[in-house]
């Protein structure tokens, strides 16, 4: 993430000017690259460089939220950008599955694994190849999706000189780009919430996993890595499911702001029975904790594809790149303090089991809510505004 805030303007800006394709080839090629190399480091240090690398050679996630909105008409946006986020959304779930079912194979699956092999000696290689062959063949895909950045051809030498001279002024327009869109309060309304809204999905998709994962003498559900793991997959396919078929729909008879509102305020709701389903058993807590994880995964990409579409259409064509990368950079810093903060007031939570107020991880699910509530607040006027068209 910290890569990736120090590069994502770039990345923008290069897809503004020279195309959105080449930025998404050299983003999933670097997947290929540095996920690769990362399943196979031999020390602390090798795998945070090469997690860094893979933030800083990735820019894709700006480009391709521009690319959804050039290749569908006006009133189809809403699916484009649904598209995005619903991958987005997909891959958050379906990382940590693979990472559940894949991760220690010698370990988990010691008939088809050696201890000797090289999946026994970097226990982590087998799922970060998995995704690596997935990246390599959308890279090979991807040589072939066409290009959607405007390129005027030239019918006359009359009409090439206007736009050299344009182009000469376009230089000039350029240094005053990143300042005109940062007064663009529209754009950075909609990137502030988006910040807020993404600091608490990182944060609970971290706290999922270890909420599920904890004994239950600790608030947990004492679930196994590959029980984890189901859970997550089946959330991502009704994710699947809702976001490709309902979200358009919604969005076209609401609009953004509105889905954006009603998904968080009901994302509330599904958090606060967190710490009630872990007093369930049985069948009962396997119906009730997949339906909660698949209404909140929902909601939550909902929301966020809502603060997409608003920021898209808060600028012109040839912005968009940059201000997906502006966007990317807030967002990723966002993204870096999500996980780590989960981490510590999860392990706090656990010390307090006995506390007379909100023991345990009932404090974690009041924290997280507290977040969410506040990015729920902010897109109310006069916070959040919208382009008017």
């Amino acid at each position: 993430m910290l890569g990736r805030a120090l590069t994502s303007v770039i990345w923008g800006l290069v897809a503004d000017r020279y195309g959105r394709k080449p930025v998404i080839l050299i983003g999933t090629a670097s997947v290929v690259v540095f996920n690769t190399l990362f399943g196979l480091s031999l020390n602390f240090w090798m795998a945070i460089i090469t997690r860094f690398c893979l933030g800083s050679f990735n820019g894709l996630l700006g480009p391709i939220k521009a690319y959804a909105m050039e290749i569908f008409r006006d009133e189809y946006q809403g699916l484009a950008l649904s598209a995005v986020s619903t991958a987005w959304g997909i891959g958050l779930i379906i990382g940590p599955a693979i990472g559940g079912f894949l991760a220690q194979p010698a370990k988990q699956y010691p008939s088809l694994f050696s201890q000797d092999s090289i999946f026994g000696k970097f226990p982590y290689f087998l799922p970060c190849f998995a995704i690596s062959i997935f990246a390599f063949l959308v890279t090979i895909i991807s040589l072939w999706i066409p290009e959607t950045l405007h390129n005027h051809k030239f019918d006359d030498v009359q009409s090439f000189d206007a736009v050299k001279d344009d182009t000469e002024s376009n230089k000039v327009a350029e240094k005053n780009e990143k300042s005109s869109l940062l007064n663009n309060w529209p754009l950075v309304s909609s990137i502030i919430v988006y910040c807020i809204f993404s600091l608490h999905d990182m944060a609970y998709s971290e706290i999922f996993s270890l909420w599920a994962n904890s004994p239950r003498k600790y608030g947990g559900l004492g679930y196994t890595t590959a029980d984890v793991g189901s859970v997550l997959a089946i959330s991502g396919f009704g994710l699947l499911i809702f976001q490709l078929s309902l979200y358009s729909y919604a969005e076209r008879n609401l609009g953004p702001i509105i889905v954006t509102r009603i998904s968080g305020s009901l994302a509330l709701v599904v958090l606060s029975t967190y710490p009630l389903i872990a007093k369930l058993s049985g069948v009962a807590l396997t119906l009730t904790v997949n339906s909660a994880s698949v209404a909140k995964n929902v909601l939550s990409t909902s929301a966020i594809t809502g603060l997409f579409i608003l920021q898209n259409k808060a600028v012109r064509q040839d912005q968009r790149g940059a201000a997906n990368g502006i966007a990317m950079t807030a967002m990723s810093f966002f993204k870096a303090i999500g996980p780590a903060a989960a981490g510590i007031i999860f392990s706090w939570s656990e010390k307090r089991q006995n506390a007379y107020f909100l023991p345990g991880t009932q404090m974690v699910f009041i924290i997280l809510n507290v977040v969410l509530a506040l990015g729920v607040l902010m897109t109310f006027k006069p916070f959040l505004a919208e382009t008017q068209h």
